[in-house]
């Protein structure tokens, strides 16, 4: 909350005028009033999107002997999440961009009021991973919706910090997915939890419908056919697809592994107990909130100077890469740091997000972060399978976990995928369009 106090808040279409004391006090009260009626009900609705992303990091040891899955099972199962995320990300676009982030996100929260209660009840894979896919549905615009309502109510110049507070945000959803989820687990089993988490969801659903307003200016009304084949210009941008690989694999490491392989490699690689497991875990989250309020207010600030933000992504990237490497190849497995770094830089790639609603003309926001975010889920899908199919190579010893060699291939693969769309990243940096 105290990086809003650098925000100044923008209504769409309204007229700057002097520094005059009378309205300084006005802008600031316009922005305590956009931050409690327009950030925080959206925010509200992203911290449950993570939560619902991170729980089976905790829960996988009672999904595992309650209903038997597998290391492959588990990973298609969270996955499910992921995948219906993905799909609905293009008309997700066209939706907030043609009727806006309040009416779209709560409606959509209803999926996942539906599909918590559906995962509660589920007693074997297929309909546990019906309740996920609706719940993946249903959360699929909180970011978006929230990056959406960011670009009509604050400046673009401070959308960086924003974003990175609406991470942090998320972070503090993982977060409670973690230590706090263990020990509401010794007072009720998951079912219980996730009855709980749809009724959450339905207020929040209902705060941000009653609460948030509508922004001064008139939405564009452009018919259906021309708004998605906007989405093809998009994806035919040159300048999009020199960010598009590194921020989808940089994205699918952070959310594969944070939200659901780290707890098991920390027991399986790292030897930990159940509760030192869900510390980690909690203190991997911290870092991802911390880190996420801290790079987007950096970004910000470097760029007062001149640095760009793509330098910027490039630069934490090659860190975020480093601390992977340290837990690829076990240098301290039962270390913390490698965890805290990885946390800390894990949602470098989202700066971009900032990048590409001022690289498109700002009718053509929600389109093109949904866009992007369409391509990450489709990737974080992928990675999250693909990892526990690799584990699943090699045969678990009775009672003892996975193998650690299988978490290191799976590990090391998800790094090199980074390390060649960095590579990526870094080809086109003399004929792309390098503004900020």
């Amino acid at each position: 909350m105290h990086a809003f106090a650098f925000l100044a808040l923008r209504r769409p279409n309204a007229r700057r005028t002097g520094t005059a004391w009378p309205e300084m006090a006005s802008r600031q009260a316009g922005l305590l009033r956009a931050v409690f009626l327009v950030f925080l009900p959206f925010a509200a609705g992203y911290f449950l999107s993570y939560f619902f992303r991170s729980t089976n990091a905790v829960i996988a040891p009672q999904l595992i002997s309650e209903v038997g899955l597998n290391a492959g099972d588990l990973g298609l199962l969270t996955a499910m999440y992921f995948l219906t995320f993905a799909a609905c990300q293009l008309p997700l676009g066209v939706l907030l961009d043609r009727y806006g982030p309040r009416r779209v996100q709560a409606g959509l929260l209803l999926f996942a009021v539906a599909g918590a209660l559906v995962f509660s009840a589920g007693d074997r894979i297929e309909i546990l991973a019906m309740g996920r896919a609706l719940i993946g549905f249903g959360v699929a615009g909180c970011l978006m919706a929230t990056v959406k309502a960011g670009t009509e109510w604050f400046e673009a110049r401070h959308w960086p910090i924003v974003n990175g507070c609406a991470l942090a945000v998320g972070g503090l959803g993982a977060m409670s997915a973690t230590t706090p989820l263990e020990a509401t687990l010794g007072v009720m089993d998951w079912r219980g939890v996730f009855l709980l988490l749809a009724a959450a969801t339905l207020a929040v659903s209902l705060i941000i419908f009653v609460t948030v307003p509508e922004p001064g200016a008139a939405r564009t009304a452009q018919p259906l056919v021309r708004a998605f084949r906007d989405i093809g210009r998009i994806y035919g941008d040159a300048g999009f697809w020199r960010l598009a690989p590194l921020t989808v694999t940089s994205m699918a490491a952070n959310l594969a592994i944070q939200g659901l392989w780290a707890g098991p490699w920390l027991q399986d690689v790292a030897d930990l107990g159940r509760d030192a497991v869900a510390h980690y875990l909690l203190i991997l989250a911290l870092a991802l909130t911390g880190g996420s309020v801290v790079l987007g207010v950096l970004a910000s600030w470097l760029e007062r100077f001149g640095v760009p933000l793509l330098v910027f992504v490039g630069a934490c990237t090659l860190v975020f890469m480093g601390f992977q490497a340290a837990i690829v190849f076990e240098l301290m497995p039962r270390a913390l740091w490698p965890w805290i770094g990885y946390g800390m830089f894990a949602n470098i790639a989202m700066v971009t997000f900032a990048y590409i609603a001022r690289y498109f003309p700002p009718e053509l926001s929600g389109r093109a972060t949904t866009a992007m975010n369409m391509l990450i889920f489709l990737g974080v899908f992928l990675t999250q399978t693909a990892i526990g199919e690799v584990i699943d190579l090699w045969p678990a010893a009775s009672g003892s976990g996975y193998d650690p060699d299988g978490y290191a291939t799976a590990f090391g693969l998800v790094l090199l995928s980074q390390v060649v769309s960095f590579l990526w990243f870094l080809i086109p940096l003399g004929r792309c369009d390098t503004q900020t």
